[in-house]
């Protein structure tokens, strides 16, 4: 593939994914009463009680959901793979088993259970945690997968048992800075599924961003569209700082 056409192809994908920014940010910015350009819709981001109050909420439960699920999946990797390999097909059928059901059926499911969660911790926005890190499972686990799958796990592991480290030591101060790249990697998708994620939330009640961008959009609508191009945004940052870490680690 010579250069020109390789220089084609990136200026058409670049339209293709830009465009419909740009039309975003053209109406978010566009004044319907008065003509010309207005932030007033912008503005809003950040003067609206209930908008701002759904942000807060959904980087909440992305941060909880973040932390809880790598917490349990991470240590549960690293020994299986150590201790019990023949549960490794297992834990990767249960971990990508989300995929195959939908979310409806998810929160059908769980409705029982979550009366007794409702119960126990009140019927707060951030007990979706405990249904997001379902829903992140799949993501999060190839991403760890692959990280685990470019090292040396056994031998570092045998390593630095030999020379006195316990598990935890072993996993927090050896195996873990091997792949942290597929931990970022984890926990960058994990975030941006949960910032994006409307059907559970909506069909469970809670105001999070995404229900809360729906709403506004029936009365407001460059509100509603400036919420969503700073959600993509944010998403876009993600994925970039994503790549150069890993293409860092790679070169490391």
């Amino acid at each position: 593939m010579t250069k020109a056409v390789r220089g084609a192809l990136w200026v058409l994908f670049g339209l293709f994914f830009l465009l419909p920014l740009y039309a975003m940010a053209d109406f978010s910015t566009r004044d319907p009463l008065g003509g010309g350009r207005t932030l007033a819709a912008w503005h809003s981001l950040v003067t609206d009680d209930e908008l701002v109050g759904s942000i807060v909420t959904s980087v909440l439960l992305a941060v909880l959901t973040v932390a809880a699920m790598l917490a349990v999946l991470v240590p549960t990797m690293i020994w299986v793979r150590l201790r019990t390999p023949w549960a490794r097909r297992l834990v990767e059928f249960l971990c990508l088993l989300p995929l195959t059901i939908p979310a409806l059926v998810i929160v059908v499911g769980l409705r029982n259970v979550y009366l007794w969660v409702t119960y126990l911790l009140g019927e707060s926005a951030l007990t979706l945690t405990f249904v997001y890190i379902v829903l992140v499972l799949p993501f999060a686990y190839r991403a760890v997968d692959a990280a685990l799958s470019s090292i040396a796990l056994t031998t570092l592991a045998e390593a630095a048992r030999s020379l006195g480290a316990g598990w935890f030591t072993t996993i927090v101060r050896v195996i873990v800075p091997n792949i942290w790249s597929g931990i970022l990697a984890a926990a960058f998708i994990s975030i941006a599924v949960v910032l994006g994620e409307y059907t559970v939330a909506s069909l469970s009640g809670f105001m999070t961003l995404p229900v809360q961008i729906v709403t506004i959009g029936k009365a407001d609508g460059p509100t509603s569209v400036a919420a969503s191009l700073a959600t993509l945004i944010f998403g876009f940052v993600l994925l970039l700082v994503l790549s150069l870490v890993t293409r860092r680690g790679r070169r490391g």
